[in-house]
């Protein structure tokens, strides 16, 4: 463990000061006999410097090799290294003795390649270098050609010449809409921050806080202008905090899709909203460290605007331990439409948690009626506790949905929701008892209200389990798997109510509308997509959305954040119209730079229609939750297109 720590402490400074890589390499293919093929690195290593020429599992080091993501492509045998390495006694691990190259180096390793012969090969030189001082790992691309290959065109599976945004055949649909309107991600944001209020976190620091600001002014008129300026600051703090995501915004747009639907993401959103929960629940207090909020405190009594800053980004930090899942929760749920609505959101969150502060200094008379902290402060933080166990599995579903790993079917989703609602009700009606409840608890109006609306939720979601037209549970559409992903087959294909006849695949659609003479509707949409599934399992199965598309139509729906690895044929590099390169390696981003290169968009979901022909026929249109409104959208594509 000890040398790990070491490998890490004399890695991440080179890694922050960018070194040039102590080798230079260039890699080529040449032809043995039918698929079977050597590629050969040739290694210019630096003078004073060496490559590892083994590989250490104990501490994490690899050998010097060439590595390529192809699952059609085997190693065959070890590689040749030329000249042999040497043995040395190698300072940086205590003087172990470890086989090593230097100088010139030529590394052959012989490959098998079933099914067709690709034209090149994206390879990445992987390995570590050291000159007894520095220790740094080396990862750098490169292409390596082979003999007789095919080159694949790849790149007009992305970029349709005919597809003209701007231009459709008739101007139907209001354009697209970018996800949720910035003040209802507002809105959502502030009763996000009202429900923060009540939390045992931030709720007693109400009357404290304010009292402080009374107690110290010189006059009313300064304790009014310093509670202005508490709550000012509470709300620039959660403001700056979303600057970051519009800088990689603009580096990257899909990177808030990527946000939403990673799965390791999802995955470590789960464990720290379980966390969460059983704290909520009592089991014990999760706090920050004491030196971080405490530093911050120290400079909160400065005096002035500075002071006043730094006691605001206390409040920030000390209630971050009952906010932090509310905020989680808003990241992931604004993510996949882009910073400025993740910024509303944050705005409406800090401006919730502001206004009290501020109110209170400018009426400290309203303090007297403002509720004291007690029994029913728990019950809030516990209430919370079951809502967090709730959203818990929905991210859990998320990276289950896009992985495919089939661990959370919309069943046994359903099924955990039911328990965790009836949980919630036992509790409000005092029946299950939690660490600081007791017996003959006096049970109020109401939490048995709150109880009563439980229950009845669990019972809603009952006919979930079953495999009827009553599964459709519409008024929680998006938060459940879609209808497909269940214990009994996925025979309502996808969950749209309607049988595809193609997913993921473009080129079949195409070809099927061609054959059929029918427009094709493209449904760009995403497994863990809510929007997508509130259309699917609201608008959709409406009878004349339904007959429409039916008997229209070609349906085609394009998974923007599916996981599943392309073939490895089918694999390649896009050039984007700024001119950086993107690898094309999974489905999902095959149709995420698909729906971003012809629509300028990269929002779910998105519905376009193209004629047999390929001509966009209208505008494309997003989430249409008015059924009149996609009728008549749906209507105006199956209008006549002369052909070109």
């Amino acid at each position: 463990m000890s040398r790990f720590l070491f490998i890490l402490l004399l890695v991440f400074p080179v890694i922050l000061h960018a070194q040039e890589s102590p080798v230079k390499w260039s890699v080529s293919g040449s032809k043995k006999s039918e698929s079977v093929y050597a590629i050969t690195l040739q290694a210019d290593i630096r003078a004073g410097w060496h490559v590892y020429a083994e590989d250490l599992a104990d501490i994490g080091v690899d050998a010097l090799q060439v590595v390529w993501d192809n699952d059609n492509i085997k190693k065959l045998g070890d590689p040749l290294i030329t000249p042999v390495p040497v043995t040395m006694a190698d300072p940086v691990f205590d003087g172990t003795r470890l086989k090593v190259s230097t100088g010139n180096t030529t590394i052959t390793q012989d490959i098998s390649i079933e099914g067709p012969i690709p034209a090149s090969l994206r390879v990445t030189l992987k390995g570590f270098a050291s000159n007894n001082e520095e220790f740094i790992p080396l990862e750098e691309n490169g292409t390596v050609t082979f003999e007789g290959g095919v080159e694949i065109n790849t790149a007009n599976r992305v970029k349709i010449s005919s597809i003209d945004v701007n231009n459709p055949v008739y101007p139907c649909g209001d354009g697209v809409q970018e996800g949720k309107g910035l003040l209802t991600v507002f809105l959502l944001g502030l009763g996000g921050g009202l429900i923060a209020l009540l939390t045992p976190c931030v709720f007693p620091m109400i009357p404290v806080t304010v009292s402080f600001f009374t107690n110290r002014a010189s006059n009313k008129q300064q304790a009014i202008k310093n509670g202005a300026l508490y709550g000012f600051f509470i709300f620039l703090i959660y403001v700056v905090a979303s600057i970051p995501f519009h800088i990689a915004g603009n580096v990257q747009p899909e990177i808030f899709n990527n946000i939403s639907t990673n799965a390791w993401l999802n995955v470590l959103f789960f464990a720290i909203f379980i966390v969460f929960a059983i704290s909520f629940f009592g089991y014990f207090d999760i706090t920050i460290p004491s030196g971080i909020a405490g530093k911050v405190d120290s400079k909160g009594g400065l005096g002035s605007m500075g002071g006043i800053f730094f006691m605001a980004l206390t409040l920030v930090i000390v209630s971050f331990s009952c906010t932090g899942v509310i905020l989680g929760t808003l990241l992931v749920g604004t993510a996949s439409d882009g910073a400025w609505p993740l910024t509303a959101g944050m705005a409406g969150f800090g401006t919730a948690l502001a206004l009290p502060f501020a109110l209170f200094a400018v009426f400290p008379n309203w303090l007297k009626s403002l509720p004291k902290s007690g029994g029913w402060l728990d019950t809030v933080k516990k209430v919370l506790a079951f809502l967090e166990l709730a959203l818990a599995f929905k991210f859990l579903s998320n990276a289950d949905l896009v992985e495919h790993w089939g661990l959370l079917k919309r069943e046994v989703f359903i099924g955990i929701w039911i328990l965790i609602a009836t949980g919630l009700g036992l509790y409000l009606f005092g029946w299950l008892r939690l660490p600081h409840d007791y017996k003959g608890q006096k049970i109020s109006a109401g939490r048995k209200v709150l109880g009563t609306l439980a229950f009845i939720l669990a019972a809603y979601m009952l006919p979930g389990l079953t495999n009827t037209a009553y599964a459709n549970l519409k008024l929680l559409s998006g938060f459940p798997p879609p209808l497909s992903y269940s214990i009994y087959g996925d025979a309502n294909a996808h969950g749209k109510g309607l049988e595809p006849d193609v997913v993921n695949d473009f080129e079949k659609a195409m070809q099927l509308s061609r054959e059929k003479n029918k427009p094709l509707l493209i449904d760009f949409t995403g497994w863990a997509c809510v929007n997508c599934r509130k259309m699917e399992e609201q608008v959709w199965t409406d009878p004349e959305i339904y007959s429409i598309i039916k008997d229209n139509y070609i349906l085609v729906s394009l998974y923007v954040d599916d996981r599943k690895k392309l073939p490895a044929e089918e694999r390649f590099t896009y050039q984007l119209a700024d001119g950086t390169q993107k690898e094309i390696n999974k489905v999902g981003d095959l149709w995420a730079t698909f729906q971003s290169e012809n629509f300028i968009n990269s929002a779910q979901p998105l519905y376009a229609v193209i004629s047999p022909e390929g001509t966009l026929v209208t505008n494309p249109v997003g989430y249409t939750p008015n059924i009149s409104k996609y009728r008549d959208w749906l209507e105006c594509g199956l209008k006549p297109v002369e052909k070109k």
